[in-house]
């Protein structure tokens, strides 16, 4: 993978050189403008407002819009002057619980590789005390034109960097919640749990780009001249509607329940358990966990018994076979 940044860890006064390279792509399909009378493409030019005329790349520079729209003139020199320890260096600054990390503040996800073969002994230190922590690195870094705050951990052999956003980078969810009070049923709540129990869980790597793959599939249809295939009938009725919740909920779990009886015959089915009778996960595990270790023990205690028994019985035989060879047969009478 080719790296599109090289640098630093600094990790105390260890230094490991790196290398950055993506960690994801982009499979979405790009489409371009059009003229639709023509079909010719629709380009955009750079333009000079003061001059009226079109310019080229090495002509472009950068601005700041001040607050009265004047342009304040900001060159490479007055950013390469910046006091930026972070420019070529990732700096760890601390080390805290991976659940400390509000997913919220996740960005961009890059590969840190070792750069060169002196790299490889501190890298791999770095990786394996991340290991046995179980702790992530928070990091600061500079990437294209700012300085950045980023989240080390390890996946696989590999240290991996989440790019992070500043914690005054998120908005608080003010007027986002529901303004309506409103009461749930402990029975809603039952057909919510068995709903999510049905559904149960799924390999993320099953999971694909329905959309991506038919919008391959008509621009390969239109390619070759044929009809794209329609599209099935939305279902629902697009929402906005008062529904019945209960209704809904009960109808989801009947349609779960057979969609995964037909994917997997005999498969579990989730049922609705009651709040007054619900066990909790772990101590019904325990439970099931204690319950099985006393009916192995019994077992075990029988299997004992038997053999017990069963070496008594050949001893006791044994003993008496003993005794016969010792006993003289007496001769028989003439």
């Amino acid at each position: 993978m080719r790296s599109i940044w090289n640098g630093a860890i600094s990790f105390g006064l260890v230094s490991i050189p790196i290398k950055l390279v993506n960690a994801t792509e982009n499979h979405a399909i790009s489409f371009r403008q059009i003229h639709l009378e023509d079909g010719g493409r629709i380009r955009y030019r750079k333009v000079c407002e003061l001059e009226d005329k079109e310019v080229t790349a090495a002509e472009i520079g950068k601005g700041y819009e001040d607050a009265d729209g004047s342009i304040i003139p900001i060159t490479e020199d007055d950013l390469a002057s910046l006091p930026i320890p972070t420019a070529k260096t990732i700096e760890i600054v601390a080390f805290v619980p991976a659940d400390r990390i509000d997913p919220l503040q996740m960005d961009a996800a890059y590969y840190l590789s070792a750069n060169g073969v002196p790299a490889a002994k501190p890298y791999t230190l770095l990786r394996e005390a991340l290991k046995r922590s179980q702790k992530v690195a928070i990091a600061k870094f500079a990437l294209r034109g700012r300085e950045r705050l980023g989240m080390l951990r390890v996946v696989d052999d590999v240290i991996a960097m989440h790019g992070l956003l500043w914690p005054d980078e998120i908005r608080a969810p003010e007027d986002v919640a529901p303004d309506t009070r409103v009461t749930v049923r402990d029975a809603e709540l039952d057909l919510a749990d068995a709903l999510m129990d049905t559904l149960g869980e799924v390999d993320l790597a099953d999971l694909h780009d329905d959309y991506r793959e038919a919008v391959e599939n008509m621009i390969a249809a239109k390619a070759s001249g044929d009809e794209p295939a329609e599209a099935p009938a939305a279902s629902g009725d697009g929402g906005g509607r008062v529904i019945d919740l209960m209704a809904a909920l009960e109808g989801s779990v009947k349609a779960a329940k057979e969609a995964r009886a037909s994917d997997s015959p005999g498969g579990g089915v989730a049922e609705v358990t009651h709040l007054a009778g619900r066990t909790s996960k772990k101590a019904a595990a325990k439970k099931k966990t204690t319950s099985a270790k006393k009916t192995t023990t019994a077992k075990k205690a029988t299997t004992d018994t038997k053999k017990k028994a069963t070496s008594a019985k050949k001893t006791t035989a044994k003993k008496t076979t003993a005794a016969k060879k010792a006993t003289p047969r007496k001769k028989a009478s003439a």
